[in-house]
């Protein structure tokens, strides 16, 4: 019965957000092109909007993802290495290396290298 009451307001919920994205859609004009165009005063764009990123970009970022997920997994171990000591201790040995291999693949590579 639960379960039955969860879909029910689940359900009347969506419809419901359906409803207010639908309802003002119906009673207005529809933009023109140059109106829905996405910049430069109704202009057609120069260049596509990727192109301005370099790709060199992206190893560098993904190394600091890398080390962004390496400090939000040291914060709480501190903690867990209190009560489970050795274990724990060895647990992130192994997370470091094998985050450790990523960062010297990435050396090899000459990510650190600006150009």
């Amino acid at each position: 019965m639960e379960l039955f009451t969860l879909l029910l307001i689940l359900l009347i919920s969506l419809s419901a957000a359906l409803a207010v994205q639908w309802w003002p859609l119906r009673h207005q004009a529809m933009p023109s092109y140059s109106q829905r165009a996405p910049f430069l005063g109704g202009g057609r764009p120069d260049t596509h909007a990727w192109s301005r990123y370099h790709i060199r970009y992206y190893p560098m970022t993904l190394l600091l993802i890398a080390f962004e997920m390496e400090m939000m997994f040291m914060y709480p171990w501190a903690v867990v290495y209190v009560e489970k000591g050795l274990v724990a201790m060895m647990e992130m040995g192994m997370f470091l290396a094998i985050l450790s291999v990523g960062i010297v693949y990435a050396w090899r590579e000459g990510v650190f290298k600006w150009q």
